[in-house]
């Protein structure tokens, strides 16, 4: 009985995941688009990256003493982009991925068009949903951050970075997609470069953002579905239908 019980549990939780695929799949008329199940890395003591404080000083006119002694930082490293973490990590563009995908276990899955489900989307900001997306030889992340730009009123964005150089985010295009409930509402934009620090992209605006209630009409029981899609133009273009 004991074995069957356990067993039984096991066939649960199987019939459970794929249920969760087979409900994101059904809200796309591509059915078959990959479905990757994001679960949330939740913080209770949120702390900006480097790059973001960085950026904050230089806005407010604070430049860092100099020292002589110090070592003279090389410009081509980059600072961890993972949000959420205060990691010391920096390195070349070219090892971003594997630090990802080792340091902080970020999945990665490859396809043009993906379907992006993030889970839990009631916990408290700040929570971030995080994926890294292959496609069209380039590696992408993408970001859904829950977040209050406004105490007590917290607020969803999703953006896509290229794991690159500006110049080579300006040769894609991404475009995410909601559709639940006879609703649709569609972002489409240029990646911005993880050299420029998701944080900044927030604290612009140049994402997708839902408020709570928005959230809510295409979230289905506290999982929100979102297509992706990339493709390559050089003609950008950005916008909001509903």
């Amino acid at each position: 009985m004991l074995f069957f019980t356990q067993c039984f549990g096991a066939v649960l939780d199987l019939i459970h995941l794929r249920f969760q695929h087979y409900k994101a799949k059904r809200v796309f008329s591509a059915a078959g688009q990959l479905v990757c199940v994001v679960n949330p890395t939740h913080s209770l003591k949120y702390a900006p990256t480097r790059c973001a404080a960085a950026q904050t000083s230089v806005e407010q006119g604070i430049l860092p003493p100099c020292h002589h002694h110090e070592a003279v930082h090389d410009p081509q490293l980059v600072p961890c982009t993972c949000p959420l973490f205060s990691c010391p990590w920096e390195g070349h563009l070219e090892v971003v991925v594997s630090h990802l995908r080792q340091t902080h276990r970020i999945n990665i899955l490859q396809g043009a068009e993906i379907v992006f489900l993030a889970t839990d989307m009631h916990l408290p900001a700040p929570t971030d949903w995080i994926i890294m997306h292959s496609c069209l030889g380039h590696q992408f992340l993408l970001v859904l951050r829950k977040q209050e730009k406004y105490e007590g009123h917290p607020q969803f964005f999703a953006t896509m970075m290229l794991i690159g150089t500006p110049t080579q985010a300006d040769n894609f295009t991404y475009r995410l997609e909601l559709n639940r409930n006879q609703r649709r509402l569609k972002w489409e934009a240029t990646p911005r470069s993880v050299l420029e620090c998701v944080d900044s992209v927030i604290s612009d605006g140049d994402c997708l953002v839902l408020n709570t209630s928005l959230a809510q009409l295409f979230s289905d029981n506290g999982s929100l579905a979102i297509g992706i899609a990339i493709t390559t133009s050089k003609v950008h273009t950005t916008e909001a239908e509903m």
